[in-house]
């Protein structure tokens, strides 16, 4: 059983009447990347603010390596590190200044231990250059070299690929992998770009409407949505037939779509012959994030 370092249990936030965040519960293990998706408004951005400590839940517990936020709320923070929304870095000083600055707030911080961290980021070489100067990709790597110091066995990255282009997309991602196969880290990732949570993460959560709907392998997500690609001919009557057999049927124009039942594909096509449909075409087809994604949300969009 993997070390869990991050253990949410019946998370709720409620401002005035309204509740925000609705009964929510996740956990993280050391080593892996973990996604977590949500429409706009679902409570994502709330979660993570609960979880490194910037509002208070109404009601839940929040445990990081075993210390509760809400009991032991110091010994718990000395256990992760966050970037919420944007790095915050002061542009007139160079990156080793800004990070000599936030070492001061850290007990027992070495100088031995931001040269670590600057290795880790890739900064070496511009290190002692004015922030200001820096690519928004380098700005996010000081961010994270900064959330770093502390030596957390979590890390909370809100948006961390917002704004990059391609390249440094590719390269953030590799990083993240990175801390989390070399360093141990366990890593949420909150991000709009689900094609990069699919190539990124281990697991996923997505959330709704304050719920997390479903948490799931990135790989067995997909596996069990498996879908079957069908072209039939007259469509109208094979529609009809496939209704009859299983509960999900989507028509995407020429095209209908089922999901992929090993067992019962071979019936399907029997029943659809003795209906007098024929069958032009079948293929098996994995599903993209970004499919599942719309379906369970409603096709609502994305922060």
């Amino acid at each position: 059983m993997s070390e869990v370092t991050l253990s949410v249990k019946g998370l709720k936030k409620v401002i005035g009447k309204r509740e925000i965040i609705k009964n929510i519960d996740f956990e993280l293990k050391r080593g892996e990347v973990f996604g977590f998706l949500g429409p706009n408004g679902a409570g994502k951005t709330t979660t993570i603010r609960m979880l490194v400590g910037l509002i208070r839940p109404t009601a839940g517990s929040i445990s990081i390596c075993g210390y509760s936020v809400s009991k032991q709320f110091t010994k718990a923070m000395e256990h992760i590190g966050c970037i919420v929304e944007n790095p915050e870095l002061y542009p007139y000083l160079s990156g080793w200044e800004n990070l000599q600055h936030f070492s001061r707030m850290i007990p027992s911080m070495t100088e031995e231990r931001i040269h670590e961290v600057v290795a880790l980021v890739g900064l070496q070489e511009r290190i002692h250059d004015l922030v200001r100067t820096y690519s928004l990709g380098m700005r996010q790597r000081l961010g994270i070299a900064q959330a770093l110091l502390g030596k957390p066995k979590v890390l909370i990255l809100d948006e961390p690929t917002n704004g990059l282009d391609p390249s440094g997309i590719r390269d953030m991602r590799k990083f993240i992998r990175f801390l989390a196969e070399s360093e141990g880290l366990s890593v949420l990732v909150s991000s709009h770009l689900l094609s990069e949570i699919q190539l990124m993460c281990d697991r996923v959560a997505i959330i709704a409407k304050g719920e997390v709907i479903h948490t799931e392998s990135v790989k067995t997500l997909l596996t069990q949505q498996e879908r079957l690609l069908w072209k039939l001919d007259p469509q109208p009557a094979g529609i009809d037939v496939l209704k009859q057999v299983t509960d999900f049927v989507q028509v995407q124009g020429e095209y209908v779509t089922t999901f992929y039942e090993e067992a019962e594909v071979g019936e399907w096509n029997k029943q659809l012959i003795q209906a007098g449909v024929t069958i032009k075409e079948m293929n098996r087809k994995l599903p993209t994030l970004e499919d599942l994604f719309i379906e369970m949300t409603g096709g609502e969009s994305i922060d």
